[in-house]
């Protein structure tokens, strides 16, 4: 058990002549959230410690105490033999209080050369560069099954679309590698929102740094950091570390939403592309036949609340004089609850994948229908009749407007009909309106053409081995 009947003011409030109101003590206290943070707390107490007694400020013994302690108090929490206090306030001082009733007066020099300033700021960075590490690999695995089923769908031909109406045919395998080249994007945002946190702010104190002769570089190296940060002031300050994973998080979500909306529609008998598993899906109350894509719509929703998280901090942080202000206790729950939902939505498109079924032959016939082989038509007379291209487009759409007419594809115009086009147009260019023939001509870097579509998959693989 923590704390005993003592409060904050206990280790902190010497001046005060009274306790705190009941209602300071609800609005004030962070520890029903922050003690999220107790293994970072204590690692970086320990790694205090363990420099405190290398310059010599507190003994061995004292430093191997603390070391004990703290190791006790982490396998209380993790056994859930820990009782945290509101009264008490914070992670911080829950451990400090535990620490010190475990070991007595060696626990009382553990905070020497250091503040709860300094030291949720690097509680906090420990948390969040975990926090990249968690979705980095949740990106990489959702990254794997879209090349894995990439990979199966290389040749399926779709329709692709611009404004939501039909345009040219691609392949399946080439828009699912769209989705892959952002989820690339997605993983060196969170690395780059690595290395610029990668700095410790252990030493900067409660914001002028401190008169003890600490080693700031020891601490550093002890928790991982790259370096200790250069200015005690922005140590304290600095949020942006949070506003940087949660920039990315918010956007990761945009990209996973997307994809899930796609899924959503695609699901649907009008589209019929796909059908969701059943263990992603759910049924109807009322309606029997019901198949609702539930997972995939809680995925786009929850792009929303990820979002929501990035501006309130911003708010948060946009009036804040420097240094410490108490506001920079909101700066936590929301960027505790955006991991936790990005880590389970990208859980979640992996295993929706995983049971996707895919009607190939649904996809082929969609892929013809709203005259996607126009641009065909119009590239070949630029490539072997000599037009321009603006010249092009106009027999382009002329043949597509008599196809309508008919109401037949534009392969179905007898060469009669598109020789009163335009005499240009001769039986030759039957060979470009095909869906098959349209994709495999697109060979541009980028392209849809399945031989395009597998090096970039052997691309993003190997990639993804390096990293």
């Amino acid at each position: 058990m923590s704390g005993g009947g003592k409060g904050a003011r206990d280790l902190w409030g010497g001046h005060y002549s009274s306790g705190p109101a009941p209602l300071m003590e609800r609005i004030n206290a962070s520890i029903p959230f922050d003690k999220l943070l107790y293994a970072h707390d204590i690692v970086g107490s320990q790694a205090h410690a363990r420099m405190l007694a290398a310059v010599g400020i507190i003994s061995a013994t004292d430093r191997d105490a603390i070391l004990v302690g703290l190791d006790a108090i982490r396998a209380d929490i993790e056994a859930g033999r820990f009782e945290f206090s509101t009264a008490l306030e914070d992670i911080h001082l829950n451990v400090e209080a535990r620490l010190t009733e475990r070991i007595g007066e060696a626990g009382r020099r553990l905070h020497t050369a250091r503040s709860r300033n300094d030291q949720v700021a690097t509680d906090f960075r420990l948390w969040v560069r975990d926090a990249i590490d968690r979705a980095d690999r949740a990106l990489a695995a959702l990254v794997t099954a879209l090349l894995d089923l990439a990979e199966v769908h290389a040749e399926t031909v779709m329709p692709g679309f611009t404004h939501l109406q039909a345009a040219q045919p691609v392949t399946f395998g080439h828009h699912l590698m769209a989705y892959v080249e952002m989820l690339r994007r997605d993983r060196g945002r969170l690395a780059d929102a690595r290395r610029r946190l990668n700095e410790c702010p252990l030493g900067a104190a409660a914001l002028a740094g401190t008169s003890f002769p600490i080693d700031r570089t020891m601490t550093a190296r002890e928790l991982g950091f790259a370096r200790p940060m250069a200015n005690s002031i922005d140590a304290v300050s600095d949020r942006d570390f949070a506003l940087e994973y949660l920039a990315a998080a918010a956007i990761c979500a945009v990209h996973l939403s997307r994809f899930a909306e796609e899924l959503v529609l695609w699901s649907t008998p009008q589209f019929g592309f796909v059908r969701l598993g059943e263990a992603f899906t759910s049924g109807s109350s009322i309606m029997p036949q019901k198949r609702n894509p539930d997972a995939a719509e809680l995925v786009r929703g929850k792009a929303g609340r990820m979002i929501g998280h990035l501006m309130a901090l911003l708010v948060v942080l946009k009036g804040l004089p420097l240094a410490y202000s108490k506001d920079l206790q909101e700066d936590k729950e929301g960027v505790f609850d955006a991991a936790a939902t990005l880590e389970l939505c990208l859980e979640a498109m992996v295993g929706m994948l995983g049971t996707l079924q895919v009607d190939t032959a649904r996809m082929r016939a969609a892929a013809g229908v709203g005259y996607t082989t126009a641009t065909d038509l119009a590239d070949w007379l630029v490539r072997v009749r000599g037009c321009a291209f603006r010249d092009a487009h106009g027999i382009a759409a002329r043949a597509v407007r008599l196809a309508e007419q008919r109401g037949c594809g534009l392969e179905d115009l007898t060469p009669a009909e598109l020789a009163g086009i335009d005499p240009r147009l001769d039986p030759g260019v039957r060979e470009v309106l095909g869906v098959e023939r349209s994709v495999a001509s697109r060979t541009s870097l980028g392209g849809t053409a399945p031989d395009r579509v597998r090096e970039a998959i052997a691309a993003a693989r190997a990639e993804l081995a390096s990293t």
